[in-house]
């Protein structure tokens, strides 16, 4: 079986990529674990100035594995590893990129409000379909999302769950900075190795400095708050219709669920 998170060093960069072409990079928990073991591996390392998280394949990340989250849904035992994941990426010390290659969805993109700095192909697209699966924001977005994009831009992709185009993204401050698909990655490691040039000490007392403006502390009492929330929704009426159109590949019905 090959590695669900790939992981190639070069120089004073470690590029992680989600390797879950077949699924479009879908998360499920096996990525949430080994996204949080390498990133802590990364951190820990004295060889690695700066950290580049990807996708393989045509997508960054299509957000939730459903499949997965509809076991969850129904009172799946199995412990969740989204927020261990999520602890590890708003408190990791060193550098951060995203080089966004393909679609995101979900946590495919409130992920990147933790990035540091957030290269996107042109032809990419992003959306948070939270209304659509009868849910609210995750990741701590309801509060990051504000924090990068401001109160209106994060209102609208939030509330509307549409997909939003690479220059949309740019416009609204989610992305730094747009590449040619072909170019992104050479771009990111161009990026990666100017920051990687400095002393790793530096680097790591500017990104703790950085952090200690309030972003981690604030971002997981969003994802507290949104975990309590989830707890409602997550297997409400609207959600329940939201998977089962998923899972029987249709349109979500929502004109008979009580209350909506």
């Amino acid at each position: 079986m090959s590695e669900i998170i790939l992981c190639e060093d070069h120089d004073r960069i470690r590029v992680l990529s989600i390797n879950r072409p077949g699924a479009l990079n879908a998360m499920n928990n096996a990525v949430f674990q080994g996204i949080a073991e390498r990133l802590a591996e990364a951190e820990e390392s004295s060889n690695t100035a700066v950290v580049i998280i990807t996708g393989i394949g045509k997508a960054f990340c299509a957000g939730q594995d459903l499949e997965e989250f509809q076991v969850l849904a129904q009172g799946g035992s199995a412990e969740h590893q989204f927020p261990h994941m999520l602890k590890q990426l708003t408190n990791f010390k060193k550098p951060l990129i995203a080089a966004v290659n393909g679609l995101g969805v979900g946590i495919g993109m409130t992920m990147l409000a933790h990035c540091d700095l957030v290269l996107m192909a042109k032809d990419a697209r992003l959306k948070t379909p939270f209304p659509q699966l009868g849910l609210a924001p995750e990741a701590g977005s309801s509060c990051t999302f504000i924090e990068r994009m401001g109160w209106q831009n994060a209102a609208y992709t939030l509330l509307s769950g549409r997909w939003f185009s690479a220059v949309e993204c740019l416009e609204m401050g989610l992305v730094w900075r747009l590449e040619e698909a072909q170019e992104l990655m050479p771009n990111a490691m161009a990026l990666a190795s100017e920051i990687a040039a400095n002393p790793i000490p530096s680097l790591i007392a500017t990104k703790e400095l950085m952090l200690a403006s309030g972003r981690p502390h604030d971002a997981w009492a969003a994802h507290q708050r949104e975990s309590k929330v989830y707890e409602e929704l997550l297997g409400a009426p609207a959600n329940n219709e939201a998977l089962a159109a998923f899972v029987e590949k249709r349109e979500a019905n929502f004109a008979n669920v009580p209350g909506i």
